[in-house]
């Protein structure tokens, strides 16, 4: 199939390619639930060592840029409570960790978590981490920007591969809360 956004060769419905993602991802897409079916969330491959988003869009398409999200994990710390979450904002945006995400989730202290533990915690590979598939008891903090845009490409889990999806699919993610100004310039 041809993408809807990208210079892609093909894309593929990610419930045709479990076997290209991560187990985690592979078992939301596999439980997928929502207004959004499963067949619109297309995996399409992609160059390992082209996944950091200015060198991906050289060569997957400028126009990628202002249709990519970055999914960070945060940690908020409040006495000797820690919680972790994820935050889903444009490529073009920062994650507002101090402000918005340290407010949302009560935390005294907010920052971004070390690779090892977002890279253990999710089952995934540091610069391939996507909102899809994350702990089920985590809050997933999606900038309304992203839910927006009518194609969105987040990470698959690896490194290898992107996901497609329609972006008002973000805000039916699991633990999705949907937040103004999340993302910042």
């Amino acid at each position: 199939m041809q993408p809807p956004i990208g210079d892609f060769d093909q894309a593929i419905p990610a419930p045709d390619c479990l076997d290209a993602l991560t187990r985690p991802v592979a078992d939301a897409v596999r439980h997928w639930r929502g207004g959004v079916p499963a067949e619109q969330i297309l995996y399409v491959d992609t160059e390992p060592e082209w996944a950091d988003t200015a060198t991906f869009v050289e060569h997957y398409g400028r126009g990628l840029l202002e249709q990519s999200a970055n999914c960070v994990v945060v940690s908020g710390r409040r006495g000797g409570d820690t919680t972790l979450a994820a935050c889903l904002v444009l490529s073009t945006t920062r994650v507002d960790v101090n402000g918005v995400v340290r407010r949302h989730l009560g935390a005294r202290k907010a920052s971004f978590a070390p690779m090892d533990t977002a890279t253990g915690e999710t089952g995934m590979e540091y610069g391939g981490i996507t909102p899809v598939g994350l702990p089920a008891d985590w809050p997933v903090l999606v900038d309304s920007a992203v839910v927006d845009l009518p194609w969105v490409l987040v990470g698959s889990g690896r490194r290898r591969g992107k996901l497609l999806l329609p972006g008002k699919a973000c805000a039916e993610l699991p633990g999705a809360v949907v937040l103004d100004g999340l993302g910042v310039a």
